[in-house]
């Protein structure tokens, strides 16, 4: 594993340092058509061809920055047993809520004995049940704990906002285990250097989620920027409880938050970063009809911060107008092109989810074609990710490109390259 760079992350376009990721395995194949809508997928995808697109843009990250693997920094957490006994007591706190058997007695006597390596895998991979009374013979459920279908995306459960780590509120009990992984890599990992920000619970009961926040929806465009999606998966008051803690940062400057809110319908648009990202200085993806022309039912917000206080909260055109106001003057590129059923179908298969490597240096999937040449046309060469990982290719900072990846399963899942990743340093900006 590459050596440890400490969390620092000021917008969403420095050059990525350090980048956390999770490759597909077998928890992602230990679901059927019955339970997929329950672990929050539209369809089943296959195991042995998403690992092949994953492994290209592992293959792409590899070659620009550091990488780490959630599995392998949760086994150097676990390799301490005070550390596992922790895990295991916030895992117990949480697992009730999802319906799931109580993780006390024997479940967690067993877990206690396995080694720091098995131990890793089955809170990713799930433990199968043992049928030794009636209630579990009978029970439909195959698992005591249930496999994380969803972690190969790494960006929701936790962010990195400058030099902290918020641990996402996750909107669907399923995916609180995540949360819970992710949390104590940061917090027993002490090379990373950071702090973990953890919003409260509601008098400490786990549903109903009336706060909740997903790294999808939190965008960090310059150091006193954030952009917040408040949709399905983000609500209003766990965004005021972020707001909070900008007020306890009690800074001279003024802090803004540009909250775009978002339909809960298609489950395309759980996360804002389904419909905009960053793709360079002077420019971003967006899908236009919600993100140019948002209207009534899907306000944008801006709200300022400064010395502690709330100073005004006011609605704004849209966030590129917002944003030019803050001194951002971006060109959109148009997921899908101009065509609006191109538009809706690149949309759909994560066409507006891309992950910046470096200002002007994108990563995103190749299939949706009418959105690659729309980015050829704002002057983005397009550059295969085996080029790249091969070596027929090299990025230097004047390069401009998005790197195309397969996909073919893996927007099956629900996202893109950005989902799939959890950056935790980049180089900071000259604007």
């Amino acid at each position: 594993m590459n050596s440890i760079v400490g969390v620092n992350v000021q917008s969403e376009i420095g050059k990525l340092q350090g980048v956390i990721i999770h490759t597909p395995g077998e928890e992602v194949e230990n679901m059927t058509p019955g339970n997929a809508e329950r672990a929050l997928y539209s369809d089943i995808i296959n195991l042995s061809i998403a690992r092949e697109e994953f492994k290209q843009l592992n293959g792409v990250l590899s070659k620009l920055t550091k990488t780490y693997e959630v599995r392998d920094l949760l086994y150097n957490v676990l390799k301490d047993e005070k550390n596992k006994q922790e895990v295991l007591d916030r895992i117990e706190v949480i697992e009730p809520f999802i319906g799931a058997p109580s993780l006390k007695g024997s479940l967690k006597e067993q877990l206690m004995d396995k080694d720091a390596k098995e131990l890793a895998r089955l809170l990713i991979e799930g433990v199968e049940m043992t049928k030794d009374t009636l209630t579990k013979f009978l029970s439909k459920d195959w698992y005591s704990l249930r496999p994380l279908h969803n972690l190969f995306f790494t960006r929701d459960a936790s962010m990195s906002i400058y030099n902290k780590v918020l641990i996402g509120r996750m909107a669907n009990a399923v995916r609180d285990r995540e949360s819970v992984i992710m949390r104590s890599i940061f917090d027993f990992t002490p090379e990373f250097a950071t702090s973990t920000l953890n919003l409260p619970v509601p008098n400490g009961v786990y549903k109903p989620r009336r706060v909740s926040i997903e790294g999808g929806d939190v965008l960090i465009a310059r150091e006193d920027v954030l952009v917040i999606g408040n949709g399905s998966r983000t609500t209003t008051q766990a965004i005021d409880e972020l707001i909070y803690e900008f007020i306890n940062r009690k800074t001279e400057h003024v802090q803004h938050i540009i909250v775009q809110q978002l339909p809960h319908t298609p489950e395309s648009f759980i996360h804002l970063d389904m419909v905009f990202t960053f793709l360079d200085r002077d420019k971003c993806m967006v899908f236009e009809p919600l993100i140019m022309n948002p209207g009534s039912a899907n306000q944008t917000v801006h709200i300022r911060i400064q010395n502690g206080k709330v100073l005004s909260i006011r609605n704004e055109k849209n966030i590129l107008s917002a944003l030019k106001k803050l001194g951002m003057d971006l060109e959109p590129v148009l997921c899908g092109g101009s065509d609006e059923w191109n538009q809706e179908r690149e949309q759909w298969h994560s066409g507006a989810n891309f992950l910046c490597v470096g200002p002007g240096q994108v990563v995103g999937y190749g299939r949706n074609n009418y959105t690659i040449e729309a980015m050829n046309d704002a002057g983005f060469d397009i550059i295969r990710a085996n080029d790249i990982i091969e070596g027929r290719a090299k990025l230097d900072d004047r390069t401009v490109c998005v790197i195309t990846i397969d996909g073919s399963e893996l927007p099956r899942g629900g996202g893109g390259a950005r989902c799939m990743t959890m950056p935790v340093n980049r180089s900071a900006v000259k604007w």
